[in-house]
């Protein structure tokens, strides 16, 4: 017998399970299917997990420095394995709640792996979903008008440096590291490897970053990432960038051993341990895709503005896609992708308008383009930015390194991007994409009154900062 459904969702993380939920409010039949636990990467591997580690850093780090603030500790220690139960909990008290959303919704939920099949008894089309278990129960056939694909993404290796739990990591095996190492060489200076530069420095970790290209942060605007990149070394994290890992020369004695091409020459580095952090790539691997007519175009599945693929029953989002590998960009295309194949006319998603965050110490955040970005793209801009130092709440909070960039287009005064890089940034973003989705000018971001003290003046005083006219700097 075969289950007949209005969708079902291949994928149970942030992506997979809202879009679940969205269909539900729709009046539609769901299922999901997961082979491991409804939350996904994001609860169980990455988000989550990665910032309640960060928070007990960065909560190391100010006991540390407390007598700044008049408060006398004494010795300070840090007990690794409460930080490591501390984390635990948060997962399975948010883990719960999407079980609880589940059940709100009427969703149903199947644990196992789900392949897409080719045409069939059960259906003319490709779609049918056939749900392989690991305790090897019969397999369970669904049935759907329409399959939506939110399977995610796996950690990047490198050939020879073959993950092993013990000598080589990737941010899935450091998760559920059970003691800290006295020292790490991080592959790889993008977002996840900055944000375990920042935690494990905090938490005393010797740490080295070797980058391929001549800027961490790649990503981010030039100012933003050699700002992050001065505060880690002001921590002790140790930066070679224009590096080449030589993955053939590891050796695992006493710890780990690897050379790197830097500047034409080899260079040796030791440590008791190696992360492995060079990008994601998308679980489509053994999923039936062959089964279909889909297209996949460097590893990622193509799809239309709406993320309808080839076969027009069949959707995919989120990492499996490509494009910014972020939980709440899968969350807003999740949506999209229901609304659209339920009939409605949902609006594109704008990613020159989603905000990004890095979660490192000191925090950055971004939305729009980088002023290179913006000049490369043929603008005439004009900038404006703005110290911490010069904003009361930073001095009160103790953390006053770092800036807001403004960048503007000089024709007609729209807004560009914005970048931030210091306390709570992440948090502050969301007036900048506000900002973006509405396409509101920095004279109205200055216009609009900010209190006071408050980290945020800081967003006025950038944008009055575009015009030469901020009132503090």
């Amino acid at each position: 017998m075969a289950e007949e459904y209005d969708l079902v969702v291949l994928g149970g993380g942030t992506g997979g399970y809202v879009a679940a939920i969205r269909a539900s409010q729709l009046g539609m039949k769901v299922a999901i299917v997961e082979k491991e636990e409804l939350g996904g990467t994001c609860l169980h591997r990455g988000c989550i997990p990665s910032k309640s580690l960060l928070r007990s850093a960065e909560v190391f780090r100010q006991t540390k420095n407390s007598e700044e603030f008049g408060i006398t500790t004494g010795n300070v220690e840090l007990d690794f394995t409460k930080v490591q139960q501390r984390k635990s909990g948060i997962i399975d008290t948010l883990h719960a709640g999407v079980i609880a959303l589940m059940k709100k919704g009427k969703i149903d939920i199947f644990k196992g792996f789900g392949r897409i099949l080719g045409p069939s008894i059960f259906s003319p089309l490709p779609g049918t979903i056939s749900i392989e278990y690991e305790n090897g129960d019969e397999n369970t056939m669904l049935v759907p008008k329409n399959v939506l694909i939110a399977t995610g993404s796996s950690p990047r290796t490198l050939p020879g440096l073959e993950v092993d739990g013990t000598h080589v990591l990737t941010s899935d095996e450091a998760l559920e590291m059970e003691t800290l190492p006295q020292s790490i060489i991080i592959v790889g200076g993008g977002v996840i490897g900055i944000e375990w530069a920042s935690m494990l420095a905090d938490f005393g970790v010797n740490v080295t970053v070797l980058e391929f290209l001549n800027q961490i942060l790649p990503t981010e605007d030039h100012d933003v990432a050699r700002e992050v990149e001065r505060q880690l070394k002001r921590k002790g994290v140790t930066f070679v960038k224009k590096a080449k890992v030589l993955p053939d020369t590891l050796q695992k004695e006493n710890g780990v051993t690897i050379e790197a091409e830097v500047e034409n020459a080899k260079q040796v580095f030791s440590a008791e341990k190696i992360l492995v952090s060079v990008g994601r790539q998308a679980n489509i691997t053994n999923i039936g895709l062959e089964n279909t007519d889909i297209v996949v175009e460097n590893g990622v599945i193509k799809t239309s503005g709406f993320y309808q693929t080839k076969e027009s029953h069949m959707y995919a989002i989120g990492d499996v896609i490509g494009g910014m590998q972020l939980a709440h960009v899968a969350s807003h295309e999740g949506i999209v992708a229901v609304e659209h194949m339920s009939g409605k006319k949902p609006e594109l998603l704008n990613y020159n308008n989603i905000p990004a965050c890095i979660y490192s110490n000191p925090e950055a955040a971004s939305v729009g383009l980088t002023e290179q970005q913006a000049k490369d793209n043929g603008f005439d801009i004009k900038v404006g930015k703005f110290p911490f130092k010069a904003i009361g709440k930073a001095l009160v909070h103790g953390e006053t390194d770092g800036f807001v960039k403004i960048i503007m287009n000089k024709e007609n005064e729209d807004l560009l991007g914005v970048h931030m890089v210091g306390p709570h940034v992440t948090d502050m973003i969301s007036e900048a994409g506000l900002a973006k989705l509405l396409d509101a000018t920095p004279w109205e971001i200055s216009h609009s009154v900010h209190p006071h003290p408050t980290l945020s003046e800081i967003m006025g005083e950038a944008a009055l900062a575009v015009e030469g006219l901020q009132i503090h700097g």
